[in-house]
């Protein structure tokens, strides 16, 4: 007899116990049970409808730590044919898979304003509507015109109202799957718009460790605070367990260094939080997620 599993007949690629670690910016968790990459949209509702086991999304992994021990049931990725990136009169549409960065190069290739910030944010345009994603000044809520979600019950458009983007929080439809996306611009100047996208881009480079194994910012900035502050009050700018440590470049950003497990990192993020709690009585909030399970 045949092996059974948690999925329906897909034509798109699927994988078993497979590494989710290198596909990460930390470079560090264990395996999926099952990771899929749908063939397009027809393959995703087919998936959401009739698997047998939790779905979770995992996107470009700019803003996550996978668990040692990996994750259970199936993870899910958009790759090809959830990519397109299409240009309009005072917008840009584009695919769940798309780089927030390329959506931003688009809009300044076609001389449209509005959409610079994007290319300040290192992930893809799912994670970005479903985290209200934002940087140098803006976030998605302020140029999201509607969000398309796969469902089990169906493709659904959701206008941006609905969505009630909040700081780096959405209201997505339960188990739903942003897809696609369209956001607004304006018609600009075209050198204007290219230095704003140089300006972001050397601050990047000067402010924050872009090279590094990395993710996103580790915390969320508490109401009149800012995060990295408060964790360099904590005096915990360069704080080193295992194989993680606290960037001395800017203190908001995790590293591994070469050899981090998971554990490390979640547990120095952990240790942070306690440093900022006892300094200043602030509980900073993770806004790098943590998925899966710790190793036995």
């Amino acid at each position: 007899m045949g092996e059974t599993t948690p999925l329906p007949a897909l034509r798109g690629r699927v994988q078993k116990d497979a590494p989710l670690g290198p596909g990460t910016w930390f470079r560090v968790g264990g395996n999926a049970d099952w990771l899929v990459r749908p063939a397009d949209l027809d393959d995703l509702l087919r998936l959401l409808r009739r698997a047998e086991a939790p779905v979770m999304v995992m996107g470009a992994a700019s803003n996550l730590i996978v668990r040692d021990g990996g994750v259970r049931g199936i993870v899910l990725r958009l790759a090809r044919g959830f990519g397109d990136v299409d240009v309009e009169a005072d917008g840009v549409v584009a695919g769940a898979a798309a780089l927030d960065a390329n959506v931003a190069e688009h809009a300044a290739a076609a001389g449209l304003a509005g959409l610079e910030f994007l290319s300040g944010i290192p992930g893809s345009v799912g994670g970005a509507v479903a985290m209200n994603a934002g940087a140098y000044g803006a976030e998605v809520a302020d140029v999201l015109d509607w969000a398309e979600i796969a469902t089990v019950d169906g493709l659904l458009r959701v206008r941006a109202a609905e969505l009630r983007l909040s700081y780096r929080r959405s209201q997505l439809p339960p188990g739903g799957v942003v897809v696609r996306a369209r956001f607004h611009a304006v018609p600009g100047d075209k050198g204007a718009i290219a230095a704003r996208m140089a300006e972001i881009r050397e601050s990047r480079e000067a402010t924050q460790p872009v090279r590094a194994r990395t993710g996103g910012s580790t915390f969320a900035n508490p109401p009149g605070h800012k995060a990295w502050a408060l964790v360099d009050a904590a005096g915990c700018r360069g704080k080193v367990l295992g194989g993680a440590q606290v960037s001395e470049k800017h203190c908001n950003f995790l590293l591994n260094t070469g050899d981090a497990k998971a554990a490390d990192l979640e547990d120095l993020g952990e240790a942070v939080r306690a440093a900022v709690l006892a300094h200043s009585g602030i509980t900073l909030e993770w806004e790098i997620k943590r998925i899966g399970e710790r190793a036995a």
